[in-house]
């Protein structure tokens, strides 16, 4: 006997941000047979969203569903919502959530659709949202994948991972989002997901700089992979599970970002490696790459742990200008001349182990300086 589809209950939910993705988020939302408020910042938009059922300015051509309502207003969007996502770019998140922190019930559910970190402190969108709204982690979730948002908005069927510390949480999030063209798997790696979507962006700048100069597929593919590999270094130095990363928050959402032309961060890379200056690019781009603004920090990240990231260093030395795009070679770049092992079991066969030694180094400094240490204020 086959299995009955389950038919998840209709909610009220909203989604703060009518960018393209905010919007294409409402729509998913919408399609499920949930009523969703999307809260815009400009009265203009949120009138011609209603008026037209058309976010001209951010997803031209597609229709919305009627059961989308649209307001410049905070609270009346969140008013009777059993779940809110935010979509707002990450660097303006702390902000909004000061204006948020106020009209929230401790039974709603958050849930992040941003993909970035906060440049002046470093930390996930998920944990500014613990730091600045009173709820219980186990009512934050963070949503990611390969989520191209004209191709999903066009309705061409793509999947997506949500992911909460609490397992119920998660599932109730993606049993409200699933709908026929959207598929939602769960996992509790709150980390894995969240930095496979940041770090992605990065791989993403760095395959469109070497397209931009003219560089072909084998460049390309040479820098995604290796570009897999030092994302899920990075991750797991920082608490993830390496099998997030070879999922579709990690290699699914690499793999569309960095292959397709709608990719902001791919679109920010190719006007680099074409010759366009950082403050040249930010000012062709209708909407945020947070590719660019994420370098900074995760580096600084990386450091502290100790993560070797050639990929993201030298995109960075091409945002900073010291750097030209056409000698950038990230998959080049080694410590030595000697040849080194493609996997871990590899390096330590050939090396005397010298990687599987630097992954304990990291643990032992993350040991060492954990709150819970004794050397931890």
């Amino acid at each position: 006997m086959s299995k009955k589809p389950v038919t998840p209950p209709a909610r009220k939910v909203a989604v703060l941000g009518a960018g393209s993705w905010g919007t294409t988020f409402a729509k998913i939302l919408a399609d499920g047979g949930n009523d969703v408020m999307l809260w815009a910042r400009r009265d203009d938009l949120a009138e011609d969203i209603n008026e037209t059922h058309r976010n001209s300015d951010y997803l031209r051509g597609i229709r919305l569903p009627l059961n989308l309502v649209a307001t410049s207003s905070m609270a009346a969007a969140v008013k009777n919502a059993e779940q809110v996502y935010l979509c707002v770019p990450s660097q303006t998140l702390r902000e909004n959530l000061v204006q948020l922190a106020p009209l929230l019930r401790d039974d709603q559910i958050v849930i992040s659709l941003m993909k970035g970190v906060e440049r002046k402190t470093g930390l996930r969108m998920s944990e500014v949202i613990a730091e600045e709204l009173p709820i219980s982690p186990d009512m934050v979730a963070v949503a990611s994948g390969p989520n191209l948002a004209l191709e999903i908005a066009k309705e061409q069927p793509t999947a997506a991972v949500i992911s909460s510390q609490s397992l119920e949480t998660a599932s109730q999030v993606a049993l409200t989002v699933s709908n026929r063209y959207f598929r939602c798997f769960v996992n509790t790696d709150v980390p894995g997901t969240e930095f496979g979507g940041v770090l992605k962006n990065l791989i993403a700048v760095a395959v469109g700089i070497v397209d931009g100069v003219g560089y072909g597929d084998n460049t390309k593919a040479s820098i995604i992979t290796r570009g897999l590999a030092e994302i899920t270094d990075f991750a797991v130095a920082y608490g993830a599970q390496p099998e997030t990363l070879a999922g579709l928050a990690g290699l699914g959402d690499l793999i569309a970002t960095c292959e397709s032309p709608l990719s902001r961060n791919n679109t920010a890379g190719r006007l680099l490696g074409q010759g366009y200056t950082l403050k040249e690019v930010t000012n062709q781009m209708q909407q945020t790459a947070e590719g660019l603004a994420s370098v900074a920090p995760v580096l600084t990240l990386a450091r502290a742990r100790e993560v070797d990231m050639p990929i993201v260093e030298q995109v960075s030395q091409v945002l900073a200008g010291t750097l030209d795009p056409k000698d950038i070679a990230p998959h080049l770049t080694t410590d030595t001349d000697e040849p080194q092992g493609e996997r871990s079991l590899d390096d330590y066969q050939a090396r005397g182990g010298g990687v599987v030694w630097g992954a304990l180094k990291r643990a032992f400094n993350q040991l060492r300086d954990s709150p819970g240490s004794p050397s931890g204020d």
